[in-house]
């Protein structure tokens, strides 16, 4: 892989631009050489390439999250050694949107149907959230919505934080002997905060 600060490219994607940094890696856009479409390409932080194991448990949840399909969840195409492969989904996030004033009533409740009906099919499968928040929620051009990270605070277990309480990356540090911290505090449920295990009660939390 060429050097993660700026690379060119990874295995067969093609970088075409920054898109986004956070706790939990940079974005990129990149062209799929392969299959002719634009993705997105989330490169995990260096500490992952330090711990091989790490790397294992987080392509094993990769592969769960792969299983998603649903039109309201951004889907994941594959991992590639430090770099996770993802849909590109244009249009602003949830976050930049309310940054720009109050969001009409009947936007609101559209945006907030699609939300729990990607939350209920994530659910039904065993999947949790767990960082649930407005910038991890896009509304695409076409008005529809799609749910970013789904499940990936799980598959990150233990990287820090980074960044305001309000809009940073999840929140993974050691709590607790029963687990970790995992979340964004402002949208975080009370059994989180508290190192407990998450279900899918904690999206409804973070949802309310």
């Amino acid at each position: 892989m060429d050097e993660i600060a700026d690379p060119s490219s990874i295995a067969h994607y093609r970088i075409t631009a920054k898109i986004g940094q956070g706790g939990m890696g940079e974005v990129y856009r990149a062209t799929d050489t392969k299959l002719g479409r634009q993705v997105a390409i989330k490169v995990l932080p260096e500490a992952f390439a330090q711990v091989p194991d790490r790397l294992t448990r987080f392509a094993r949840e990769a592969r769960v999250l792969a299983s998603l399909n649903h039109p309201n969840i951004a889907a994941i195409y594959g991992v590639e050694e430090r770099a996770l492969i993802m849909e590109l989904v244009e249009g602003p996030t949830l976050a930049e949107q309310i940054a720009q004033g109050a969001v009409p009533l009947d936007e609101a409740l559209a945006i907030a149907r699609e939300m729990t009906e990607a939350l209920e099919y994530a659910h039904d499968r065993g999947v949790v959230h767990r960082d649930l928040k407005p910038a991890n929620i896009k509304v695409a051009p076409d008005g529809h919505v799609k749910v970013l990270d789904f499940g990936l605070a799980k598959a990150m277990a233990s990287e820090p934080a980074s960044g305001d309480p309000i809009s940073s990356a999840t929140v993974t540090a050691e709590h607790t002997a029963v687990g970790l911290v995992l979340g964004t505090p402002a949208y975080m449920s009370p059994e989180q905060a508290r190192g407990r295990p998450a279900d899918r009660r904690s999206d409804i939390w973070a949802f309310g």
